[in-house]
């Protein structure tokens, strides 16, 4: 019987398009990290990604938050870019469309020319140690995103855009 899959992220920020491989679990546990990857390489000038969840057993609405906070950014840029999400399967496809995300970024289905290339990627450090307030924010920003992204989505987590919002509340 093989190990369980440690979760996390295969960078290669070199390629174009940028290659990201989801490892395990993609949730807010592990999304600062990614997020910031994002962050990075669009300073860099790089809009052009492509993620394969073909190791990817599931994702939570924070990281699909995060997604939609990058695809967000690389549309609004003056040159914009594009985020392919690659070998999602079925049920990461129904999360992914459920919140409306299908329509911010590109869904390879397999019918186009997408090709992810296959370098093994550098492990993305998602050892961040953050504060529980850095944390809150983190994941408020994430479903402020989602609701950006789809005003339907607003419904799906106001009790949580609710709670949110009062934990990171300066005193």
């Amino acid at each position: 019987m093989s190990a369980p899959v440690q979760p996390g992220y295969l960078v290669d920020a070199e390629s174009d398009p940028v290659v990201i491989r989801i490892q395990g679990r993609a949730s807010f546990q592990n999304c600062a990290c990614i997020s910031e990857f994002f962050a990075s390489c669009i300073r860099e000038g790089k809009t052009r990604f492509v993620m394969d969840f073909k190791a990817c057993t599931t994702m939570d609405s924070t990281f699909l938050g995060v997604l939609a906070g990058a695809a967000i950014k690389v549309r609004k840029l003056d040159h914009p870019g594009s985020l392919i999400l690659a070998n999602l399967g079925e049920r990461n496809q129904e999360l992914v469309c459920n919140l409306g995300l299908d329509r911010l970024l590109t869904i390879d289905e397999g019918g186009s020319p997408v090709v992810v290339p296959t370098g093994p990627g550098e492990a993305l450090d998602c050892r961040i140690e953050l504060s529980e307030l850095d944390q809150a924010r983190i994941v408020l920003k994430a479903h402020e995103n989602l609701v950006e992204a789809d005003q339907a989505n607003l419904g799906k987590f106001q009790d949580v855009l609710t709670f949110l919002r009062e934990q990171v509340k300066e005193p």
